[in-house]
């Protein structure tokens, strides 16, 4: 199966979500008037494209109509792709990982599919030819150690890690250290996903920025968020308080495939202008992949 058919059986539930409610209100429309664009309104909004950004399009679609002239109610849905496009397709999906070696920082609270991505990126960028090695900077969770280094077996890479309840930045520490020594092109670094209190969350992963900044001053540096596409608008306070923190380069978007709030990437890059980098629609090592927002919204709209 290619990719683009498990994206679209991916997004068969945001589809039944947003586009077949769309394409009902289209065909029972005999024209295009205000009581279209407020329908059309409530099913984006209930779709998890947020409030905000939904305003936008509708008001962007409102002038497209009236500028290109467009009568038929059923153009609408093809202007609509166009603007989710539109929104998608700005800003820089690919990584910059140009240094040797180069880091990526992985954040994210815990539940969201983090381990799980790190180890499947780690398969595509070995398939790519880099030499990979993962830092265990989750250190809080017993648990979250041993699955990353199932990951990391897995994808066939090495790992660093220390004793739980060890300091995450000493994790960090040593995997630069290991990987300039060693010659490896990717260090990636799995943070914590929850300590006692929000602030020192945060706290902690600016300690472990400082660590990478003092170690590889000159070394490219990718800060990956993951989001659980399930939790709708929730993620995209998490991806605010991330943003804030640390940063954010880029997004991973997870579990796809199991929800109908797929809007929410949308949202998420209308309101925060970060980028989706990767998404996942599957548990299997090369379910993840590159985002590409024209096939994004053809497998939306099909």
């Amino acid at each position: 199966m290619s990719f683009f058919e498990k994206l679209k059986n991916g997004l068969k539930k945001t589809r039944e979500s947003i586009t077949q409610r769309i394409d009902q209100l289209l065909v029972s429309m005999g024209k295009i008037d205000e009581e279209l664009f407020e329908e059309l309104e409530e099913i984006l909004i209930t779709s998890d494209v947020g409030v905000e950004t939904t305003l936008k399009i509708i008001d962007d679609l409102k002038l497209r109509v009236k500028s290109e002239k467009v009568t038929d109610p059923r153009q609408v849905k093809n202007l609509l792709k166009e603007e989710i496009t539109s929104i998608l397709s700005s800003g820089d999906t690919g990584l910059h990982l140009n240094t040797k070696p180069s880091v990526i920082v992985v954040v994210g609270v815990n539940g969201v599919g983090k381990t799980t991505s790190i180890g499947k990126m780690c398969h595509m960028l070995k398939m790519q030819g880099k030499k990979v090695l993962v830092a265990a900077g989750d250190t809080f969770r017993a648990a979250a150690i041993d699955q990353l280094e199932i990951w990391a077996k897995r994808a066939g890479v090495d790992i660093i890690k220390h004793a739980e309840g060890s300091d995450p930045s000493a994790v960090i520490f040593d995997a630069i250290q290991a990987a300039k020594a060693r010659g490896y092109d990717v260090v990636i670094c799995d943070t914590a996903g929850r300590l006692h209190t929000k602030k020192n969350l945060m706290e902690e992963l600016k300690k472990v920025f400082r660590i990478i900044s003092r170690e590889l001053p000159d070394a490219d540096i990718e800060t990956l968020l993951v989001l659980d596409a399930t939790t709708g608008q929730n993620a995209v306070s998490q991806a605010r308080t991330f943003a804030e923190a640390t940063g954010v380069t880029g997004l991973i978007l997870t579990k796809l495939d199991g929800t109908a709030k797929g809007g929410i990437i949308v949202s998420i890059k209308s309101e925060l202008d970060i980028p989706v980098k990767f998404i996942g629609v599957g548990e299997k090592i090369d379910d993840l992949q590159p985002f590409d927002a024209a096939s994004f919204a053809e497998a939306l709209f099909s």
